[in-house]
């Protein structure tokens, strides 16, 4: 209860409502008190189904990853602006030039870039 008043003082919610409360199925979707309290705070739960795009397991694997690979291991840090730029460095080659398995041990954005090519390809053959 005292995270849940923590946030509401933090974020000071409209009345009118546009507040979610996102969690991963814990137990204190099952305490009345605390449904009761994000209810008068016009606070919409909402909870992740296991296994779907909605389920946390990706994110903290990403962010576990990230930690042991990044902040570990290329720190201590001088500023919180090196560990942002190290954020978008990352960011970067995760989501555009690591190989991946999967698609033949090339990089997202070759895969993309192969799949367009072969797209509009085959739609000038047509």
């Amino acid at each position: 209860m005292r995270a849940l008043e923590q946030a509401l003082h933090e974020r000071r919610p409209l009345r009118s409502g546009g507040l979610v409360h996102h969690s991963d199925k814990g137990s204190q979707y099952l305490a009345l008190r605390y449904t009761e309290r994000l209810a008068e705070a016009g606070a919409e739960p909402s909870v992740g189904s296991v296994g779907d795009s909605y389920d946390n397991a990706l994110a903290e694997t990403i962010n576990g990853l990230f930690k042991a690979e990044v902040i570990h291991r290329c720190g201590p840090w001088r500023s919180f602006e090196a560990v942002e730029f190290a954020t978008l460095e990352g960011l970067a080659w995760f989501t555009t030039r690591r190989g991946l398995e999967p698609i033949g041990n090339v990089s997202p954005a070759e895969a993309e870039a192969r799949h367009f090519a072969q797209t509009e390809a085959q739609a000038l053959a047509a």
